[in-house]
């Protein structure tokens, strides 16, 4: 089994400005795979920027709107999956096709999408004012032998979320973020604590800097299952990169009983 070598793209680009994003995003996918990255993980809403007020509505695109095609042609000439974060417009053919969701789409490195993700569990007054929460708990893809989950931001708090992509099977889970002082300790102690919890990799790819009445914090991380983090951002726009090696996550599921210890039938009463 081959590592995944993994990148994470720290920055929160230019808010409203879509084209100049793609841009972003596009030199960030060049660079990431000419050191051998098979995967590109981009913050939350990084296509649109975050806080945009009512310009979330304006800049919303389906699942297979023109910016997903845009990425799409990134992610094959550069031969590198990309996942990013973008305001979705429901199709004309859902039940609330006025629906926006604050979603994330993993493409493959042949430029096809592989899974899209609708944030669960929205965070503040901006978000449930511009946004409708998603209803599917686990949105998982296959790509380059691995198992990869998505969950977004505030989704990543709730321990039961990164138990269910446990018990699902996920390997790596991506976790696109707008990260705000001051809960930085959440990518400082939850995120490698709920990799060590579920034994898994959890990516976790934050903003940074001011945006509107928020301050992104950055320390972009990715953490492995033993709880050690493999590559720490700072707090400036950065790329960096580890691996994902699928024998060490093997070996260490089958020396940490945590998921082999639980007894559901005591943890009814918690939901």
């Amino acid at each position: 089994m081959t590592s995944l070598h993994t990148a994470l793209l720290q920055s929160s680009g230019r808010p409203g400005d879509v084209a100049h994003n793609l841009r972003v995003l596009d030199d960030a996918a060049r660079e990431a795979a000419a050191t051998g990255a098979g995967l590109l993980a981009c913050p939350e809403l990084f296509l649109t920027g975050y806080a945009i007020g009512a310009d979330v509505h304006r800049l919303a695109e389906t699942a297979d709107g023109d910016s997903a095609q845009a990425i799409g042609k990134i992610a094959a000439e550069h031969g590198i999956a990309v996942l990013y974060g973008y305001p979705e417009r429901a199709a004309q053919d859902e039940p609330d096709s006025a629906a926006v969701y604050n979603s994330a789409q993993l493409i493959g490195p042949d430029g096809e999408r592989l899974a899209n993700y609708r944030k669960t569990h929205l965070f503040g007054c901006f978000e449930h004012e511009w946004f409708t929460p998603g209803e599917r708990a686990v949105v998982q893809a296959e790509l380059a032998g691995l198992r990869i989950g998505l969950l977004i931001c505030y989704d990543v708090e709730f321990p039961e979320n990164v138990r269910a992509h446990a018990l699902a099977g996920t390997d790596l889970l991506l976790v696109p973020t707008a990260q705000m002082h001051p809960f930085q300790f959440v990518a400082e102690s939850v995120i490698p604590v709920r990799a060590f919890e579920s034994q898994m990799y959890v990516a976790y790819v934050n903003r940074v800097g001011a945006e509107g009445e928020f301050e992104f914090v950055g320390l972009s991380c990715l953490a492995g299952p033993d709880g050690v983090v493999r590559t720490r951002a700072g707090r400036t726009e950065q790329l960096v990169r580890a691996e994902v090696d699928p024998a060490f996550l093997k070996q260490s599921r089958a020396d940490n009983p945590h998921l082999h210890d639980r007894r559901p039938e005591l943890y009814g009463p918690l939901t």
